[in-house]
């Protein structure tokens, strides 16, 4: 069954437009969904949780339409950010005590397990709280009321190594029984490399390419020659950078000829961003 199934989702801004936007989820798996800052990915979030009114386009969780049966369907989301930013003073228990009441199927007991396994002090208060505490309090609380799709926006950011090594481990345990699925969106590239079994590029307010992590990578080649090389393939370049060795530039795998001589490999996700930004700098 689709966890997450997004369908040709508009929405105009007076300086941003997301343009049909279709992407899917398997259950129980963990997609990176990358793009620079200002693609569309927190635009995207918002309509996937109705918390936007969209031009056009459907979402559906886990069979079922968002629209027709929202708040159902939240019942079996959990949402976690970077942070808690609200209620800085209050205690952890506090806050957990209000939020608790918005969920039928909060669990106590799960609740008290996580925060021990996080080793979180809940009368500590929001404000004492480093980083990486926070995003394991928001994932408890997330994870407390039987979600089946966790939704992160950005939540290692700001994470030391350490700290997001950690988490990375806690959401490949979370997926591994096959009933939660994680849609994780973040613009450290390195941590989906870690953890993630599918990406989704957005760019620009649209869907660049969807699909299993190492056949997403495998569909670019990042290419290096000398600069008197760089004309046999310019055109068909994504971008380039020229350098003193020569250029490097990204080209889609299947616009490549190997017999052209010049040298190819698999790029990293944070290159096949990087050069995807540079592209727009490029051809203006």
């Amino acid at each position: 069954m689709l966890a997450l199934d997004v369908r040709n989702v508009s929405k105009s801004f007076p300086n941003f437009q997301l343009r049909n936007v279709s992407f899917q989820l398997e259950q129980g798996y963990i997609m990176g969904f990358i793009g620079a800052n200002g693609a569309g990915k927190t635009t995207t979030i918002k309509s996937i949780l109705n918390m936007t009114r969209l031009d056009s386009g459907e979402v559906h969780i886990l069979g079922k339409s968002m629209a027709a049966h929202e708040i159902e369907l939240k019942q079996e989301i959990g949402y976690a950010m970077g942070g808690v930013d609200f209620y800085t003073r209050s205690k952890m228990k506090t806050l957990t005590d209000v939020v608790k009441r918005f969920y039928a199927n909060w669990d106590d007991k799960t609740y008290r397990n996580y925060m021990r396994a996080f080793k979180l002090d809940e009368n500590k208060k929001i404000a004492e709280l480093s980083t990486g505490m926070k995003v394991k309090y928001n994932l408890a609380i997330a994870l407390s009321h039987g979600a089946k799709l966790l939704i992160l926006d950005e939540p290692t950011s700001g994470l030391d190594p350490v700290a997001r090594d950690e988490l990375l481990d806690i959401f490949q345990g979370l997926v591994a029984d096959g009933e939660i699925s994680i849609l994780f969106s973040t613009h450290i590239t390195s941590d989906l490399e870690k953890c993630a079994d599918f990406i989704t590029f957005i760019a620009n307010g649209q869907i660049i390419r969807s699909g299993e992590k190492e056949e997403f990578k495998e569909s670019y080649l990042l290419l290096n020659g000398a600069e008197n090389q760089l004309n046999q393939v310019k055109d068909r370049l994504i971008s380039y950078k020229i350098n003193s060795f020569g250029f490097t530039g990204l080209i889609q795998a299947d616009d490549f000829d190997p017999s052209c001589g010049i040298k190819a490999a698999t790029p990293s996700l944070e290159e096949i961003m990087v050069y995807f930004a540079k592209k727009e700098d490029q051809y203006v």
